[in-house]
Order: structure tokens, then sequence, then C-alpha cells
């Protein structure tokens, strides 16, 4: 048996991480950096997929690349995985749509949500994770380690509690549920699939603090049992565990990482 720490260690692997240059994307690369993992940073944007690759390297003495790749393109995910030269051990599947693309009726009340914005999520948030698994499959089962690990949500395991957005502009877009419950049925479908030799999960992170309306944190902080909104930094464990050996006998599940949230 291995120790505790050579579980949890990640030397000799290599992760792709998909929206690897956002907020939550470039912590969950950092953390496994942490564990000396070498990354992958796939992005929009070049500039800031190479700084953070950039940034993460001098961190954490690792290799860290960054590949842009525009996912919503019918080609993005075959380009991405193109780009990949040599081994891969771990897919993180993190990549979502925001609704910044220009595309109106997405983090709106229901009644002005758009078939136009509920496409481009679905493209982007369910789509590119399994083109990207099916296309990755054959490397990550090459590795001793090989491991998917998908990026849900709360909503994506309860539904919406509508009180939190009254007397806000704020929307909690109905692709955005529906992407997310079925990245975790399609979690479940992949772990199955892909068995024994790829290990398949993800997690459900709880609401992210990121200035939100002063109503809404604090109704959110009463409905949650540790009192408080996420941040980015809780969820370094977690996409930790499920990468390495200390997670070696977990397969289809999907872990909420919510305060609490969906325990009442």
């Amino acid at each position: 048996m291995s120790s505790g720490d050579s579980l949890f260690s990640l030397h000799g692997r290599r992760a792709l991480i998909t929206g690897g240059a956002g907020p939550l994307g470039s912590v969950l690369a950092d953390a496994l950096a942490g564990q000396g993992c070498d990354i992958i940073i796939s992005d929009v944007n070049a500039d800031a997929c190479n700084d953070t690759a950039a940034a993460i390297a001098g961190r954490h003495g690792v290799n860290a690349v960054g590949i842009a790749s525009d996912l919503l393109s019918s080609q993005g995910t075959s380009r991405l995985v193109e780009s990949i030269d040599g081994p891969l051990d771990v897919l993180v599947n993190n990549a979502a749509f925001t609704g910044t693309s220009g595309v109106p009726g997405y983090a709106v009340p229901f009644e002005e949500q758009s078939d136009e914005a509920f496409e481009l999520a679905s493209s982007l948030n369910l789509r590119a994770p399994f083109s990207l698994a099916r296309q990755l499959a054959p490397k990550l089962a090459q590795s001793p380690g090989g491991s998917i690990i998908n990026v849900s949500s709360i909503y994506g395991i309860v539904g919406p509690n509508m009180g939190l957005y009254e007397g806000t502009r704020m929307g909690n877009p109905a692709a955005y549920g529906a992407t997310k419950g079925g990245i975790v049925q399609l979690t479940r479908y992949l772990s199955t699939v892909l068995a024994p030799k790829v290990r398949v999960n993800a997690f459900a992170p709880g609401g992210i603090a990121r200035g939100q309306a002063d109503s809404f944190t604090e109704r959110y902080e009463k409905l949650t049992p540790l009192g408080r909104m996420a941040t980015e930094d809780d969820f370094r464990g977690v996409v930790v565990w499920l990468a390495s050996d200390a997670s070696r006998y977990v397969t289809g599940q999907t872990i909420a990482v919510d305060g609490g949230w969906s325990a009442w």
C-alpha cells in the first residue's frame, strides 16, 4: 500500500485542463501542478493560455504549455486533440459557456432566455466533454492512471431556488442546469464504457463568490450549512484526489463540493 503522500502524487503524469486560463480552471491546473503533474492549458485566448502555463511552470517547476482552442467551433475539439503530442493521463473537462459571447438570452430571467444561447451552452458544456473523452480515450487508456474529471454543478443535481434571485437582474439559465445534469449522466456512461482502463468522475461545485449582489449572497449563505459561498481554492483537493491514485477505486461518481447546499 502506498503512503499517504505518494497516493496523491502526480509526478510523471500529464493533464489537460479545458477552460484552463479561467478563474476556476487555472486553480485546478495549479493544484495538479502542485502535486508534480505536467499541465496543458486549453482556452480560447492564446495569450491567456501561455501566461497561465508560464505562471504555473514558474511556481511548481513542471512542464506546462498553452494550446489555444475554440471548443465551440465545428472542428475545435479535433484540433485540440491533434495538437497534443505525447502521452496524456488526466483530462479535466472544465470549460463552460458563460454567456459572454455576445449572444443574448443566457443568464437572464427564464422568459428572456433564447434558443441560440441554449444551443451554444449545450455545445460547450456537454458536446465538447463528450467529444474530447471519445477522442482522447485511447491516449488515456495507455496511462496506468487514466482519469477523466468532469466539472458539473450543484444545479446539475438539484433544481434552482429562484427566490435567491428576487430583486436582481441575475438569472439561472435552464441550459446551465440541463447541461450540468447531462454531465452527471455522461460521467456515469463513460465510467462504464471506458472501464477498467480509464476512471471517470465528476465534481459539482457550489456557488462561487464572484461579486454577486449582496442580497443574493446573503440568501445563499443562509441556505448553506457551512455559511459561506465557495472560493476557487475550495476545489483544489477534489481535483487532486480524483486525478490521483488516492481515488483509484472510485469511478462513475459525482462529488458535491458545495458547503452542504445539497444536503437539505
